[in-house]
């Protein structure tokens, strides 16, 4: 009869709880998966852009802003194409800053630049939602007011009293022919009387954010309807996305009511890419221009609204605006949004190994001013081992125009499986993300 030896026992227990060990953690340390690469955001260092600077005369007030660009419709994920920001139509004309301000800083005398905020002001209190608008039937007032402005030799166009003309044929007149009297009809019409229309016109431009700009007529006649250049190149911006005043100097009519024939007083070098919206002179202001312009880089076309006023005569003024698109044209170019590896975050391995997710198609945009980005948003999947030059994720921006745009994400160097020698000297990483992964 064999007898129970605790000493040979403890042997076998011993053996077998080794060769058990063994055979889990061998498998457990070898097999298991790598724990996932740690990653940090970080912040890709600035990239510095040099533009020629836009030329603005140093006499009187002048500023531009961007308006927009417009490019061909793309169906690439990828495209350079930035995508409109829904918060962005809520951005008030006070927010937009100016590509370039020139001359004074100071509120100057605007002429009829007066008559667009006029028009901005009317459609505000009542909007033309028919194409025509409602009819307005002209008074002897009317009548009498286009004998006062032909007498003194200011610009007008014949109204009759009890003619009938609609909103839209007024504001034609007003903003195509610069017709003084059409202004103050209006204006009288919308609001009861001139000095009433002044009142929520004031109070429509403080709202609106024109906070340098105030007027006391409809017309711009009187030196004291005075604005910054700054406030009037958002103006100019505002007019040019307003569809009933765009679409009026866009396609400018030949004839109003009663076939009365208008002369387009708004157009100013359009050989040149500009696009004028108000063109006027007056002893206090000189001469005056509101506009947008026109400037085509590759497949887009940068699109910029700008104020210059206080010129001393219209030779000046072509100059100045001569000089101000030649700028323009060395200018415009393709500004980096994402440069082609900035990292955007960095990896660490529990075995050493470390990378960067860099941005592997690079995005531009088509600007006068280097574009500040924003609110980087960064998504990237999981990952242990990966060959440089391997989309990880992707990032997005917010550029200072209210718009976004986006690009992949790469590796920029390999990150390697660490060998057997350091799974089997270094269980507790490989088996914590083995129990993860089951969990």
């Amino acid at each position: 009869m064999s007898r129970f030896r605790p000493g040979r026992f403890v042997g076998i227990l011993t053996g077998t709880i080794v060769i058990l060990g063994v055979g889990v953690y061998g498998p457990a340390t070898l097999l298991g998966p790598l724990p996932a690469a740690t990653m940090t955001l970080v912040t890709p260092e600035a990239v510095v852009s040099t533009v020629s600077p836009p030329a603005l005369p140093a006499a009187g007030a002048s500023a531009i802003v961007t308006l927009g660009v417009t490019s061909p419709a793309s169906t690439d994920a990828d495209s350079s194409e930035s995508t409109p920001d829904p918060d962005a139509a809520a951005e008030t004309a006070e927010t937009v800053a100016p590509i370039a301000v020139g001359g004074t800083a100071e509120a100057l005398p605007m002429a009829s630049i007066a008559k667009v905020i006029t028009a901005l002001v009317v459609l505000d209190a009542k909007p033309v939602t028919d194409g025509a608008g409602p009819t307005i039937t002209l008074s002897t007032a009317d009548y009498q007011s286009y004998l006062d402005y032909t007498g003194q030799g200011s610009r007008s166009l014949a109204v009759f009293q009890g003619e009938t003309w609609t909103e839209h044929e007024m504001l034609q007149a007003m903003l195509l022919g610069s017709s003084n009297n059409h202004a103050d009809s209006l204006a009288s019409w919308a609001f009861g009387s001139v000095a009433a229309y002044a009142e929520a016109a004031n109070e429509w431009l403080a709202a609106t954010g024109f906070s340098g700009t105030r007027v006391v007529d409809a017309t711009g006649l009187d030196e004291q309807s005075a604005g910054t250049g700054t406030d009037l190149a958002r103006l100019a911006a505002l007019a040019a996305t307003d569809p009933v005043v765009s679409d009026i100097i866009a396609h400018p009519a030949s004839a109003l009511a009663g076939r009365r024939g208008v002369e387009n007083k708004t157009a100013f070098l359009s050989d040149e890419g500009v696009n004028g919206i108000s063109n006027s002179y007056t002893d206090a202001a000189g001469r005056c221009l509101l506009f947008t312009a026109n400037i085509v880089s590759g497949e887009s076309t940068f699109v910029f609204a700008g104020a210059i006023v206080g010129e001393p005569d219209e030779d000046t003024l072509e100059a100045d605006v001569t000089a101000l698109m030649k700028s323009a044209q060395a200018g415009v170019t393709e500004l980096p949004l994402l440069a082609a590896g900035a990292a955007y975050a960095s990896f660490d391995t529990a075995w050493g190994e470390t990378a960067s997710a860099v941005v592997g198609v690079p995005k531009t945009a088509v600007g006068w001013q280097a574009v500040a980005t924003r609110d980087p948003e960064v998504s990237i999947e999981p990952f242990t081992t990966s060959r440089k030059g391997e989309t990880i994720g992707r990032v997005r921006v917010h550029t200072g125009d209210g718009n976004t745009v986006s690009s992949p994400l790469e590796l920029d160097a390999t990150i390697r499986d660490p060998g057997a020698g350091w799974r089997l000297l270094n269980p507790g990483p490989v088996i914590a993300a083995l129990i993860e992964s089951r969990s």
